[in-house]
């Protein structure tokens, strides 16, 4: 693997950036790459692409039909936005881009219908978004797992992706929340220990980390909270837009 991104130099100039060109040179990356998906970011043929994750991927998706390339399966949010991107720019390679974001899932529940929804499709590149139900459901007083508890089983599901499908790509998306709608005090300084932790895992196993949380950071530098996540938690059109830039743009495929 090269050398992680410095998000630091990324963001740099990014308020001026974004006021004036709509945060898209604001997330340029010099992505690192596997085996599997060559480094100049071309996805080789017959390549299967997988989302996975909670509400936020989930996105309104149709779950009975979960067919590839197709939008009723991926949803309205940012896995539809890259999947129709991808295919569009790498026509006749029969790529397949599945959705399987459950709303309200949380690190075990991923555990739990991982071997189906993850190991049986053989991903080549596999993007997880999983943490903002792990405090939220706590909060909520509907679970209670902690910290240690997220990380531990973040770590034990990916060492297990990696096991099984040794030539996977895995781009491990932080967990974000902006502060409006839900999102309030008492989420503080919990959810920052775990994004964190979701950073910590994603270095100590030498993966792609699509920094997601310091993206809306910037970007409420130019619009308000609301304007990019309406209940500070599932992102509108425009966040989801921005997510699916930046998810390019870092993976740079």
């Amino acid at each position: 693997m090269q050398k992680p991104l410095d998000r630091r130099e990324i963001f740099k100039a990014s308020a001026a950036a974004i006021a004036a060109a709509g945060l898209s040179q604001t997330l340029a990356s010099n992505a690192s790459a596997t085996d599997t998906v060559a480094e100049s970011g071309a996805l080789p043929e017959n390549a299967t692409v997988l989302f996975q994750g909670d509400s936020i991927t989930d996105a309104g998706r149709d779950r009975k039909r979960g067919k590839a390339n197709e939008s009723r399966s991926l949803g309205h949010g940012y896995p539809v936005m890259i999947a129709g991107a991808l295919l569009k720019e790498n026509a006749g390679k029969n790529l397949q881009v599945f959705n399987r974001g459950i709303s309200g899932n949380k690190v075990p529940d991923l555990a739990a219908r991982w071997e189906e929804d993850c190991i049986g499709l053989k991903p080549d590149v596999l993007s997880i978004l999983i943490g903002v139900n792990d405090i939220w459901h706590k909060i909520n007083g509907r679970y209670d797992g902690t910290v240690e508890t997220y990380e531990v089983g973040l770590k034990a599901l990916l060492e297990e992706t990696m096991e099984k499908l040794p030539n996977v790509r895995i781009a491990i998306c932080e967990p974000f929340v902006l502060r409006c709608g839900a999102v309030g005090d008492n989420w503080f300084p919990e959810f920052t220990e775990r994004l964190e932790a979701a950073r910590r895992v994603t270095s100590q196993l030498s993966l792609e980390q699509v920094a997601f949380q310091e993206m809306f950071d910037e970007a409420v530098k130019v619009a308000p909270p609301q304007y990019w996540a309406h209940d500070g938690v599932h992102p509108t059109l425009a966040g989801h837009a921005l997510m699916a830039e930046t998810w390019r743009k870092t993976l740079n495929i």
